[in-house]
């Protein structure tokens, strides 16, 4: 009987190229280092050259956990809570809200979406909630939406992502619950029920964007009353910060909390950073705390103001 013939036999395996590997991993460790020493070069650049941070942004901070807006979604959440607070609605319909419109349109106030969708919450003329015109407007988009939610019987009992979807009827109806702790987190800090969790790094304000003093004082009033219901209770330069080149709007938010003068300044203050870089605000006070736009912090003030007060101080062109 013939044999069959054997295989070639199996290649004995090579030795591992030990200089090659090793190269490598110096190679993968110098690169590393390199990017970390650059990063660190631009951050170093960027403070150095007084042009404020590389990216703006902003954060609330809730049980340990920091959650980040943009500047831009971040004046948007301050209307949706302010709207809230406004009218006496709840934190949990903040929450609520700010999940809506965070998964309907990344708390931006778009003017496309699917099929006839615009606006922060997406919301549809075919589906009657008022013209693209009239949705496009945030505020108007923003009460109808609590128009409906406060319909929704038992809805600070219910998931959020339930009463959300009771009042938007989604295709996507679990797509809110992934927004819950964010918003719970802006919600707590923008009605006031977490003090001193807010704060925004924004660069300076630009000399050419300064305003007239009036005119900028104008600008924190219209805010206020779009968002709050408040009104300023005065509006001067402010010599405390022996600045002239600074306006100081003074408001009394007892309103929004007659019971606890603290959380409506407090849901105030926090707002006013939030919205800092529409409003072009350098400086927060409330209570015996200071945030300061160039800190991109809280941190002890020299004094204590009156419960329910709150100073909004702006850069003006001098």
């Amino acid at each position: 009987m013939a044999l069959l013939a054997a295989g070639p036999p199996a290649p004995t395996p090579a030795a591992p190229r030990r200089p090659v590997r090793r190269a490598l991993k110096y190679l993968v460790a110098i690169g590393s280092v390199c990017a970390v020493a650059t990063v660190g070069v631009v951050v170093g650049l960027n403070r150095l050259s007084g042009g404020g941070p590389v990216t703006e942004r902003c954060t609330a901070e809730l049980d340990g956990s920091d959650w980040f807006l943009s500047p831009d979604q971040a004046d948007n959440a301050a209307l949706v809570a302010g709207t809230a607070v406004a009218r006496g609605l709840p934190a949990r319909a903040t929450t609520i809200g700010l999940a809506t419109a965070l998964q309907e349109s990344k708390l931006i106030n778009i003017d496309h979406g699917d099929r006839d969708s615009v606006g922060l919450f997406q919301q549809r003329p075919s589906q009657g909630w008022g013209t693209a015109e009239q949705i496009m407007d945030p505020v108007y988009s923003t009460n109808a939406f609590y128009d409906v939610l406060v319909k929704v019987e038992g809805y600070e009992d219910m998931a959020v992502t339930d009463a959300a979807q009771t009042v938007q009827r989604s295709a996507y109806p679990q797509a809110y619950a992934q927004h819950e702790m964010r918003s719970r987190a802006w919600a707590s800090a923008l009605t006031g029920n977490s003090r001193g969790v807010l704060s925004c790094e924004l660069g300076p304000v630009a000399d050419a964007d300064q305003k007239a003093p009036d005119a900028a004082r104008d600008v924190v009033a219209g805010r206020l009353g779009r968002d709050l219901g408040l009104a300023p209770a005065t509006a001067q330069a402010d010599t405390s910060r022996q600045d002239p080149a600074s306006s100081t709007v003074t408001v009394d938010a007892t309103p929004l909390s007659p019971d606890d003068p603290e959380r409506g300044a407090w849901a105030t203050a926090q707002w006013a950073v939030a919205t800092a870089q529409a409003t072009q605000a350098v400086e927060v006070r409330v209570s015996d705390q200071v945030w300061l736009r160039d800190e991109a912090g809280w941190l002890p003030a020299d004094s204590r103001l009156a419960p329910g007060e709150v100073r909004i101080t702006v850069d003006v062109a001098e």
